[in-house]
């Protein structure tokens, strides 16, 4: 392959990578390693942040997909979860030290079982004072640094399953499928206290995001991004879909409607051109009236 046509074909993507990020760095360091492995011009972005002393799946977009993070972002998720019980900590990581409770006395599997039991479904969760979320417009960890005390409002979350896979007073692993939105840091904090022997997160793996898992990741030391580009399809995997021809993908992409008789009524569905590209997301009326409301690529890029 010349330097010319690898240099197109990179300028083209649009899609999605896999990636499996490594303990001890930030998801914007996987973002900015994959930027630079990528002409200046191509988007890059991520759909959900990894807490540094956290691993596992990160799925990263590219070119018109960096508009469909919402989409990856809402989709369930799985964790394999460390918690160090006999202690809280003041992020409920590691990101600062352990304070040992003195009273703690070592529960047994069946109180621990007992205890996991209480947060499945859809409970209240507080998230960490160390966290993202924005407090009078500044960001909460870094109000908490500064030593002012938080209290976050609980917000709704699902937990679908919590299962024990190996516990070792101090030490309890823990595989979690749960809801977007959910925080493993609250869950350890939340679970050492129900066990009133305190807890705090430990070790954390992204082992799943919908059907993105840790198996199919690519290391960052082995990824090739010609190789490793995921189909932007598979961030909208469940929408309905609503196939188009060449003259139709242009009036979408323009913005216009078109009609389609026959095609499902949808608030939101995956507009696919010739060889099943995603070009658009869309609603669909119930005439049959094909309406933009998310568009991916530019005038010809679908050609």
């Amino acid at each position: 392959m010349s330097l010319g046509l690898g240099l197109r074909m990179l300028l083209k993507m649009f899609g999605l990578f896999n990636i499996n990020k490594p303990a001890g760095i930030t998801s914007h360091d996987v973002v900015f390693r994959v930027r630079k492995m990528l002409p200046r011009r191509v988007k890059v972005g991520h759909a959900g942040t990894l807490d540094p002393f956290a691993s596992g799946v990160l799925v990263i977009l590219v070119g018109g997909a960096t508009r469909l993070a919402s989409f990856v972002q809402t989709k369930d998720k799985r964790y394999l979860a460390g918690i160090t019980l006999g202690a809280f900590s003041d992020t409920d990581d590691t990101e600062s030290p352990p304070k040992p409770v003195a009273s703690a006395h070592a529960p047994d599997e069946n109180r621990v079982k007992e205890a996991l039991s209480h947060f499945v479904g859809t409970i209240m969760q507080r998230p960490p004072a160390h966290s993202a979320i924005s407090v009078g417009g500044f960001r909460a960890y870094k109000l908490a640094r500064e030593g002012q005390a938080l209290d976050l409002p609980p917000r709704e979350v699902k937990i679908h399953t919590l299962d024990i896979v190996k516990y070792a007073y101090p030490s309890l692993i823990i595989d979690i499928r749960c809801g977007s939105g959910t925080y493993v840091r609250s869950l350890a904090r939340d679970i050492g206290t129900e066990l009133g022997v305190g807890g705090y997160c430990s070790s954390l793996t992204r082992t799943a995001v919908g059907d993105f898992t840790v198996e199919n990741a690519v290391d960052l030391e082995d990824f090739v991004p010609e190789r490793h580009l995921i189909d932007a399809r598979e961030a909208v995997v469940g929408l309905n879909v609503v196939e188009l021809d060449s003259a139709e993908v242009e009036n979408i992409i323009l913005g216009r409607w078109v009609s389609k008789e026959g095609a499902a009524p949808s608030e939101m569905s995956a507009l696919l051109g010739p060889g099943g590209r995603l070009v658009a997301i869309g609603k669909v009326s119930e005439e049959g009236t094909v309406r933009p409301r998310m568009v991916l690529m530019k005038p010809g890029a679908a050609q």
